[in-house]
């Protein structure tokens, strides 16, 4: 019994201590979520006012004005969030000699043209899929423990200098470039070929079948490459004049961070203090159909938070496609939502999607030891120091 009570406080105590590595990644990430979501809603704005003459549909395209600009740096900070995250859960782990491994090796599989050379490994084409926020968190976590196992390595005296800034970072990053270009990107390179010849036979299906399909793999990975695959399936189908489920995708891909950020701000006792800080971001993330803006919280708490966004997901864009909802525009979230055959049937599925996120993520996530409102508490003001427990 004494051995068995040993085992469990051991692996209780190592799972404890990988979600404060998490937490670590999660809360350096924030800001750049928040820069990122800010500027490209704000793009999505301007591409519409009148004397702009372009439309969110082109704002990638218009070089040189002010919504390109704007655009621009919000896709940047959206982009960089994400070996952010797995270089400061490596730094969480190993301390600085982890940072850099861990930075590298989260953005290496970000890279489309990577991952393509690896599927083709196994003979599968990856069409421009990445390993997403998922495969960064695997990154970073083998990259500290790596670059940890090294620290305790028994080196002369005259190495000991180089270590933290040569020796760990160059051979931790060489040690696992192979396994997780290989190891994560052969899969998402297969899983990628067969979600695509999945959705293609589903064409015909039934439209509450197929719209449950979609909004599930936008929220499966929010923002990775199976809600990738799921975009590029209903963009591909509006070339043909097909916009339903472009409109199911752009709705199942909103409500992630919105519903969050609603169970957030009503639940403030299940989530961290940075998270509620995130949860003002991901407002006008969600409004401009930018899912990553629930990525902190699936980072931190991927159990709960994901399951909970597939449900909310499902449910919007199934009823999105039972309505006969469409979409003709790729991208803009609201800033599009005219463009719709009806403007309250997309509302009403975005404010079903959220709310039924919200409900399921409240339901099911536990108190969190330490919440914004301990730390007002405590300080007599508001903090956006990151908590340091995580949820059990």
């Amino acid at each position: 019994m004494a051995l068995t009570d040993s085992a469990e406080n051991a692996l209780r105590s190592h799972v404890t201590s990988v979600k404060e590595d998490v937490m670590t990644g999660v809360s350096f990430m924030i800001p750049f979520v928040t820069i990122g979501g800010i500027f490209l809603a704000v793009a999505y704005m301007v591409a519409e006012l009148p004397f702009t003459a372009g439309n969110t549909e082109n704002v990638f395209e218009a070089t040189g004005t002010l919504a390109w600009y704007l655009a621009e740096i919000g896709n940047l900070g959206l982009t960089i969030m994400i070996p952010v995250l797995g270089a400061y859960i490596s730094y969480g782990i190993a301390d600085k000699p982890g940072l850099a491994p861990g930075f590298i090796l989260s953005w290496t599989i970000q890279q489309e043209r990577i991952i393509e050379a690896a599927g083709t490994i196994v003979g599968f084409q990856a069409d421009g899929a990445v390993a997403g926020f998922l495969g960064a968190l695997v990154a970073g976590l083998l990259a500290g423990y790596v670059a940890r196992w090294m620290k305790g390595w028994a080196v002369p005296s005259f190495i000991k200098p180089m270590m933290p800034v040569l020796i760990i970072p160059v051979f931790t990053t060489a040690l696992l470039t192979p396994l997780v270009i290989v190891g994560l990107g052969v899969p998402i390179a297969i899983v990628d070929d067969a979600l695509t010849t999945f959705l293609q036979n589903m064409e015909g299906a039934n439209a509450l079948l197929l719209g449950a399909i979609l909004g599930a793999m936008m929220a499966l990975d929010v923002g990775g490459p199976v809600n990738k695959v799921a975009y590029v399936f209903a963009v591909a189908l509006v070339g043909d004049q097909i916009h339903g489920p472009m409109a199911a995708v752009m709705i199942a891909g909103m409500t992630p961070p919105l519903g969050l950020a609603l169970s957030n701000f009503i639940a403030p006792q299940k989530y961290s203090a940075e998270m509620y800080e995130n949860a003002k971001a991901a407002i006008p993330l969600g409004l401009a159909f930018v899912t990553e803006g629930a990525i902190p919280y699936a980072a931190a708490d991927p159990l709960r938070v994901i399951p909970s966004a597939v449900i909310g997901s499902s449910t919007a864009a199934a009823t999105a496609m039972w309505l006969g909802v469409t979409m003709p525009a790729p991208h803009g979230g609201v800033f599009v939502i005219i463009l719709s055959n009806s403007a309250l049937a997309f509302l009403g599925c975005i404010a079903l999607g959220t709310a039924v996120t919200a409900a399921v993520a409240t339901a099911i996530k536990p108190d969190f030891e330490q919440t914004v409102a301990d730390v007002e508490t405590n300080t007599g003001g508001t903090s956006s120091q990151p908590a340091a427990q995580t949820n059990d």
